[in-house]
């Protein structure tokens, strides 16, 4: 039913993920991300937001990946049906893959790294994920766009085998604002993000951005930016 990506990168320690799927409002389902506490995604034939939420809540009290995911998982009597990634701010990761759900379903974690999917084409997809991401090394101050050359990888070998409806991105670092862009629906949702994320990362939207709270400084209003944005700026009488 579903791809999905999370990383973390090594210089920048900027948290990274993403998910498409052949459903609607994959970013809703799968991806959560807290800056402090990691990322996780949560998907399966039956999947549990729940399950995304309680494994970010046990990494931001500094359990590890691994532990944490032990711990949502293992009690929940309907986990064979369910699919859980999860990367704390360290870099560590770890994956479950229910056996209930239609193959083929598989994670695939790595240091820094783990990548999941079901309902794939072929094992090779979550390692597509990986290279996708890797095949823009040039890109480190731009993540989104190594995100969105993942999904494409993974597509392009064979990703879900009902195709695509829907897929987002999720970026976080200390210095920006939260990125979280979302194709709830679309014919080519791939395509679609790709304008989104042009969008977001460009023009005056992207100049805004530089003004607003982030985790390093919770508070900034950059008065400089806000002034010559036309539409945050008071207007003078006429």
């Amino acid at each position: 039913m579903t791809f999905s990506l999370l990383i973390r990168d090594e210089e920048t320690g900027i948290l990274a993920g993403a998910a498409a799927t052949g459903s609607l409002c994959v970013g809703g389902w799968v991806l959560r991300g807290r800056w402090g506490a990691g990322l996780s995604a949560s998907q399966g034939a039956a999947p549990s937001t729940f399950w995304g939420e309680s494994v970010l809540d046990l990494m931001g009290r500094g359990e590890a990946a691994e532990a944490a995911v032990q711990q949502v998982v293992g009690p929940d009597p309907n986990r064979a049906w369910r699919q859980l990634s999860a990367l704390d701010m360290r870099g560590g990761t770890a994956g479950h893959s229910g056996a209930e759900n239609l193959p083929l379903c598989a994670h695939l974690a790595r240091p820094g790294r783990v990548a999941a999917g079901n309902i794939l084409a072929r094992p090779a997809v979550l390692q597509a994920l990986f290279d996708g991401y890797d095949s823009l090394p040039d890109a480190a101050a731009d993540p989104g766009a190594r995100l969105i050359a993942a999904l494409k990888a993974a597509q392009a070998m064979g990703g879900d085998v009902r195709g695509l409806k829907s897929a987002a991105i999720l970026v976080l670092s200390e210095s920006r604002p939260p990125l979280s862009l979302r194709i709830d629906l679309s014919e080519d949702p791939l395509a679609d993000l790709q304008a989104l994320h042009r969008a977001a990362t460009s023009g005056s939207y992207a100049a805004w951005t530089h003004a607003v709270p982030v985790a390093a400084d919770p508070c900034r209003a950059d008065r400089a930016i806000l002034a010559a944005d036309p539409v945050v700026a008071p207007r003078q009488p006429d």
